[in-house]
């Protein structure tokens, strides 16, 4: 089998025994579904939730109403939140989340096309970046699942490597 990223985001999973959740906004569960291509994802996998619409966000990621008018859906403030309310809603070690703007329209001079937010929330480490993927739609949607991917195993690979960022 061809060591994918999905595959290599499974094993580290898999070998510290760590469960993980999905947040997503502009990836409309792409983020998920990658996860779940993997044999074995229902060890580590717990769900997600599709969070498009800001009341979504702030109902079921318990994203404040405030955070949204402060900072906006596409803010590193958000992706934390949506991160930190989806691992405890869903239950798990770690939280991913993504929040973009993957166009064609949407866009504005202080927020354009293929801005992204990829965040990430277990109980010791939070963890937020900005990215401006080029592309079309659906390129930049991609780029975006990615992105957050590699920085799960990123994170996880860490996390092998120093005192427990996460408690057990």
């Amino acid at each position: 089998m061809i060591d994918t990223k999905e595959i290599q985001l499974g094993r580290l999973l898999s070998e510290s025994g760590l469960t993980i959740s999905v947040a997503e906004s502009f990836t409309g569960g792409m983020i998920g579904h990658v996860i779940t291509n993997a044999p074995g994802s229902s060890r580590y996998f717990q769900g997600g939730v599709i969070a498009y619409a800001d009341e979504v966000k702030m109902e079921l990621l318990g994203v404040s109403e405030q955070t949204l008018i402060d900072h906006g859906a596409v803010s590193k403030e958000t992706v934390l939140e949506m991160a930190r309310g989806v691992r405890a809603a869903l239950n798990t070690d770690i939280g991913i989340s993504s929040s973009g703007i993957a166009g064609p329209d949407g866009g504005s001079v202080e927020k354009p096309i293929g801005l992204a937010w990829i965040g990430l929330s277990a109980s010791k480490k939070e963890y937020a970046e900005q990215f401006l993927f080029p592309g079309d739609r659906l390129q930049i949607k991609e780029q975006g699942v990615q992105t957050a991917i590699q920085r799960v195993i990123d994170f996880l690979a860490k996390l092998s490597q120093s005192e427990s960022l996460i408690e057990t």
